[in-house]
């Protein structure tokens, strides 16, 4: 048995979970998420806990079985709290600025770099080089995290990019002029 799948979800006083077949509905204070289970994954609450269990011993259910209970969790938890990701950018002359849903990047281009927010994504930059993505789906804030630091990731020989907020990069010795 999956050890994270086995693990009971518990729902805090201010979420409600409807399931509806296999597709499970989460409202919580800061917004609802749904998402649609394999077949092979059936999930059931009792009382303040849901219980997440595979039909089968097959191969895909096993797979399913802890990925499925921990986007379940994700949902409970992002409905119920949010998460958030840090950027830090480095560099001289690097800077972004949020204006609404929009991201301007001046990271080293001829033209800045703007990015557009999709839908339930909020940024905000306290400084002109922190910037932190937030919002109720774990998944979405990821990704846009991730193409963000996608413009401009750090480089290994002065460390100038945008990074991961505590993010280690490993540096290189340049060149010497010595022979």
């Amino acid at each position: 048995m999956s050890r994270i799948g086995k693990l009971p979800i518990t729902i805090p006083a201010k979420v409600d979970i409807k399931i509806d077949g296999q597709q499970v509905i989460v409202t919580g204070p800061k917004g609802n998420l749904s998402r649609d289970l394999p077949s092979l994954i059936t999930i059931v609450q009792e009382g303040q806990e849901l219980l997440v269990t595979r039909e089968n011993d097959s191969r895909k259910a096993k797979e399913r079985h802890g990925l499925c209970r921990t986007l379940v969790a994700n949902m409970v938890n992002g409905v119920n709290q949010g998460f958030e990701k840090k950027l830090e950018i480095q560099g001289v002359g690097y800077r972004a600025q949020a204006q609404g849903s929009k991201l301007t990047l001046n990271v080293g281009y001829s033209k800045p770099v703007e990015i557009e927010m999709p839908q339930g994504i909020n940024v905000v930059t306290n400084t002109n080089t922190e910037v932190i993505i937030s919002g109720i789906d774990k998944e979405l804030v990821g990704n846009v995290a991730a193409k963000i630091r996608a413009v401009r990731p750090p480089e290994v020989y002065k460390g100038k990019g945008i990074r991961y907020a505590g993010e280690f990069v490993r540096r290189k010795v340049g060149k010497s002029g010595k022979k």
